[in-house]
């Protein structure tokens, strides 16, 4: 970066992710092409964006405590299966060749979408003609998903926080909004994760992730209040037109 605009670019694109970190997901939509197009070399752009959004999950969890504060169990939960998966998916990073979740990548996002989008009639087709009780703790089986969750977080990361959600929706019978902070947590987790073993091992464009933390730091909270005040039906919309968005910008 040489310039003043390309230094205002990045600290917009770090508030703007920070917002979409704590509402949609997907942060990197808006974060990662600025990054390029300021000059940085991918594999730098990459962990500079990692580490300038970590502040984001953080102040978004922050600005989400009410709702964590409802489920302490599954907060822990969420907290200590994302945190441990991401230090296998930071091994897996370090080890395997970058490329090898790239071509499913796509259709991945693009099946979680959908599970995120058709979940309510699932959920209702699956529960006709009877009444179960509310399941407000995880099971063995959604505590290994969310564990994978957090693997794939650590490793590559775009639309972990979305998988969260699809995990989490079927899962338990939980509030979108609350769902949508479990979502933000388990994001930070795998973030802080990464970006402590990027900071020690890897190439870090400073200026770069130093404005995008700022920058992530503001959005990710007003994110959170943003994301408490939309209706459920619209949060859920946005974080599948996200999806598709994703998805596309991969493909192509």
């Amino acid at each position: 970066m040489s310039s003043t605009a390309e230094y205002v670019a990045v600290f917009a694109a770090g508030i703007g992710s920070g917002i979409l970190i704590s509402t949609v997901g997907f942060a990197s939509l808006l974060s990662f092409p600025v990054l390029l197009a300021v000059g940085l070399p991918p594999v730098v752009a990459n962990v500079s964006n990692t580490i300038g959004l970590t502040p984001a999950g953080l102040s978004g969890s922050f600005g989400y405590r009410r709702e964590l504060r409802e489920q302490p169990v599954v907060t822990a939960v969420v907290l200590a299966t994302c945190a441990g998966g991401a230090v296998l998916g930071v091994v897996l990073l370090l080890s395997l060749p970058s490329g090898v979740f790239a071509a499913v990548v796509p259709y991945l996002i693009l099946v979680t979408c959908l599970l995120v989008g058709l979940q309510p009639i699932i959920t209702r087709v699956l529960r006709r003609g009877r009444e179960p009780a509310a399941r407000v703790r995880l099971s063995g089986l959604t505590t290994t998903f969310c564990t994978l969750v957090g693997v794939y977080g650590g490793y590559f990361g775009g639309g972990s926080g979305v998988m969260m959600m699809a995990v989490l929706g079927f899962g338990a019978d939980l509030e979108l909004r609350v769902v949508n902070a479990l979502k933000t947590l388990s994001v930070a987790a795998g973030n802080v994760v990464a970006a402590a073993v990027f900071v020690v091992l890897a190439e870090v464009d400073w200026a770069a992730a130093g404005l995008l933390a700022v920058g992530s730091g503001a959005g990710g909270y007003v994110g959170a209040l943003i994301g408490r005040r939309l209706p459920a039906t619209l949060l859920r919309v946005l974080i599948v037109l996200g999806g598709l968005v994703a998805a596309v910008m991969m493909l192509v």
